[in-house]
């Protein structure tokens, strides 16, 4: 059979080659530029080590704590655990410099073929793919004829384009990476902080990540607000200035991020997977996890219906992911419309944060990948202290901020 076809090689592209790879079929990579680091906040639950095999070596720093600070710079400390304390309670953080090389050197290791090059169409035939791109550093224009394509290439991806598909809306993400003094690292030695604000995000929110021997500071900003997401960050870094105090900046960097998933994923000889089919979560933006497991997914549904490379076929990829997913993607949807809402609901959000049923509710999900079913007692516990924030910031003046 002709070769399969993957545009793209970060985490989601590289995880559905080395699927393929391992099963004994033909495939290519093909990869714009392997020396760019995709910005990224880099967070991973300790599972997706397990489930995609990847060494420990790849954890840059373990986070036991998360800090969300409100838009009155109220503060709320969540422990990173489920509803039964285990081993794994921890928020993995990865570098992609180190994530994206692993996972595209095993898939080559295993007999995938890696092109540094660009897609720049594809025409779907009844025998096949043809594909024209150009390598990296090459003036002509290639071809190849493939039997599938899998479009794994990120937010404005070609493959999307060159299958008529609308772009997403999207959000922008922008972080620094700096390199701070001891005694200031120390600050973020086992938690991650996230704030919340119009001065800081719009309609998403802000971060520190920490990594072994810096920290990523960044924000998000949706539709309507990416052109001010220089803006945003900067007053994030005035924010926190005092703790920031003393530090390099080595990087800066930025990407865009999908905003909701594509209403069909795959198509007659075609497959969208990661940020190209749309599939970062809301409220958190989590994309990394996601990526590698849709491009397993579509991976293992190719190896299970080849020779039928029909839309009917490819559709049993985009059928198993949303009966697992879809009620995860609303809800989440939902809530990040909810809680980033307006800055008296980032209020209320941070006081639901506070719950510790909502804590271990959310950790238990993150955790394991699924909606965690909610005893009924607990729906009431939460329930009725959301009500009371509800009222308490909807009722009161607003306070300008201040810190509790």
């Amino acid at each position: 059979m002709k070769p399969i076809l993957v545009v793209g090689a970060s985490v989601g592209g590289a995880t559905a080659a080395n699927t393929l790879a391992l099963a004994g079929l033909p495939v290519i990579m093909l990869e714009r530029d392997l020396s760019w680091v995709k910005p990224c906040g880099g967070a991973l639950p300790p599972k997706a080590f397990e489930e995609f095999d990847l060494p420990q070596s790849l954890i840059s720093r373990r986070v036991y704590k998360t800090t969300i600070y409100s838009p009155s710079n109220r503060r709320t400390e969540i422990d990173v655990v489920g509803l039964e304390e285990g081993d794994h309670d921890y928020v993995a953080m990865a570098c992609r410099e180190d994530l994206d090389p692993f996972l595209r050197a095993r898939a080559v290791a295993n007999g995938a073929e890696l092109i540094e090059g660009q897609l720049l169409d594809l025409s779907v035939q009844s025998d096949g793919v043809e594909v024209t791109y150009r390598a990296k550093g090459e003036r002509e224009k290639q071809t190849m004829k493939v039997e599938v394509v899998i479009g794994a290439d990120g937010a404005y991806s070609t493959t999307a384009k060159a299958l008529g598909l609308e772009r997403l809306p999207r959000c922008i993400a922008i972080q620094e990476r700096i390199r701070l003094p001891e005694d200031k690292m120390a600050r973020w030695q086992e938690t991650a902080d996230l704030y919340l604000g119009h001065d800081v995000s719009p309609d998403l929110y802000a971060w520190v990540f920490p990594k072994s021997d810096h920290v990523a500071v960044g924000c998000g900003a949706g539709p309507g607000n990416t052109a001010e997401a220089r803006r945003l960050l900067a007053n994030l870094k005035q924010r926190i200035a005092p703790e920031l105090a003393g530090g390099e900046v080595f990087l800066e960097e930025a990407h865009a991020l999908p905003m909701h998933p594509r209403e069909h994923i795959a198509f007659e000889r075609a497959m969208l997977i990661g940020d190209a089919a749309g599939l970062v979560v809301g409220t958190s933006g989590e994309g990394i996890y996601w990526a590698m497991k849709s491009g397993k997914q579509a991976a293992l549904t190719l190896i299970d219906v080849l020779p039928d490379v029909s839309e009917k076929a490819l559709r049993q990829y985009e059928k198993i992911w949303w009966k697992e997913y879809r009620t995860m993607y609303r809800f989440l949807q939902w809530l990040q419309k909810w809680g980033y809402g307006n800055e008296r609901q980032m209020e209320v959000f941070t006081d639901m944060c506070r719950n510790k049923d909502v804590q271990q509710l959310t950790f238990e999900s993150y955790m394991h990948k699924r909606m965690t079913r909610v005893p009924w007692v607990a729906q009431m516990r939460m329930t009725g202290d959301i009500l009371a924030a509800q009222v308490r910031h909807y009722l009161r003046p607003r306070t300008k901020r201040m810190s509790s």
